[in-house]
């Protein structure tokens, strides 16, 4: 009876998922974040196995657990990339909730690890990083108030957020951890700016970065003791920064040649925070130049996509994560070659380690889920209607 009212509507048949995944997919992207967890693998190669020596394991011991994340994080970057924005709203948001209340504990139960900052919760065979997992879930949750506060009666979004931000850089910066604190300001600024921004509130945000920064260095040994390393013009050679230093100047374009370097058996943290002057030493500039080239790639080519979004959400959020990604690579890498403070923070997907490593695949994988592209105009379409 129904049919013959309405008349029948044929069936369309749906397209399998992972026929669906690869067709709306960033190739270019995925090539480039599978080229980075490569290269990963082989500066770990070099990397991990004389800090096994020093710690009386198996001379491959890094590289299996190496191994082991990386599998993991890709993964879960493949399983976040074939998500839909809804649900990456809803999985970022959940992800947010959790990631702040382990932020909120750590000075009860968290672990410095003999650093001098609690930023750590210690599982006995693993340790993770709240704040890796808090950076994509703020994003996530930035976007989506900003992007309800665009919508007519919707609620004060960025007002909602700007509060949250307080929060939480209030809670990073009592660990001390000035530079997740820096990256989540950030953050939280690309998606403010592009989501339309007064001028005037930025420059007060500015402002406050600023005094903060000068209360800081005044009322902490640790922010200042970074800050003074940093302007000091004559730099330790016995320090991290002055084995790196001299591991970038001995690579030269070409480097030393693989296996030969010297800096991975006296740096420390040459497999996590100063991996970057492994690759220049043993692989030269070139390799350096490779590395940035790849970030630049998932950068530029998610934002190029973005630009063609219609939806707020999916575009705010994919900034957002696109420059956090990027940014931390910047910081690493100019830590290294001492154009920024010493910041204690990853190369992705490159450098040695468990949280930080999976925490940059769920990023990813929410980026190229929200950068897929779907049966939409660009746009420029809303722009054509109303004239």
């Amino acid at each position: 009876m129904t049919e013959m009212v309405y008349g029948s509507m044929p069936s369309r048949a749906r397209e399998p998922v992972l026929p669906r995944w690869w067709r709306t997919i960033d190739k270019w992207t995925l090539t480039a974040i599978l080229a980075l967890m490569g290269i990963g693998m082989l500066l770990g190669l070099a990397a991990s196995v004389p800090l096994a020596s020093r710690n009386g394991l198996p001379p491959f011991y890094y590289v299996q657990r190496e191994a082991f994340f990386g599998a993991l994080a890709l993964a879960t970057l493949l399983g976040f990339s074939m998500l839909s924005p809804d649900a990456i709203r809803r999985i970022g948001v959940l992800g947010f909730g959790l990631a702040f209340v382990a932020l909120i504990c750590l000075p009860v139960v968290g672990t410095d690890f003999g650093k001098g900052a609690i930023r750590w919760y210690s599982l006995g065979f693993i340790s993770f990083q709240p704040s890796e997992f808090l950076k994509p879930g703020f994003m996530i949750v930035t976007a989506w108030l900003m992007a309800a506060s665009m919508e007519l009666n919707g609620p004060p979004g960025k007002l909602f957020s700007f509060t949250l931000l307080v929060v939480i850089v209030g809670f990073l910066a009592t660990q001390p951890d000035f530079g997740q604190t820096m990256l989540v300001i950030f953050g939280w600024g690309v998606i403010y700016f592009v989501a339309g921004a007064r001028m005037t509130l930025i420059a007060v945000i500015l402002g406050l970065i600023g005094f903060a920064g000068n209360f800081a260095y005044y009322h902490s040994q640790h922010f200042a003791r970074r800050i003074d390393g940093y302007l000091n013009a004559d730099v330790d050679p016995r320090s991290q920064i002055g084995y790196a230093t001299n591991a970038i100047q001995e690579g030269g374009f070409f480097g030393v040649g693989v296996g030969n370097g010297q800096v991975k058996w006296t740096l420390p943290d040459a497999h996590t925070d100063f991996i970057i002057a492994v690759a220049a030493e043993e692989y030269g500039l070139i390799l350096v130049l490779v590395i940035i080239g790849l970030y630049c790639t998932i950068v530029m080519r998610s934002l190029l996509r973005l630009q063609r979004e219609r939806d707020p959400f999916v575009r705010l959020a994919g900034t957002g994560l696109a420059c956090i990604f990027g940014v931390q690579a910047m910081i690493n890498i100019g830590v290294a070659v001492r154009l920024l403070p010493a910041k204690g923070m990853t190369l992705p997907f490159v450098s040695y380690g468990g949280s930080s490593v999976i925490a940059a695949g769920i990023t990813v994988g929410m980026l190229l889920a929200l950068t897929r592209t779907r049966p939409q105009g660009e746009i420029s379409d809303l722009f054509k209607r109303s004239r």
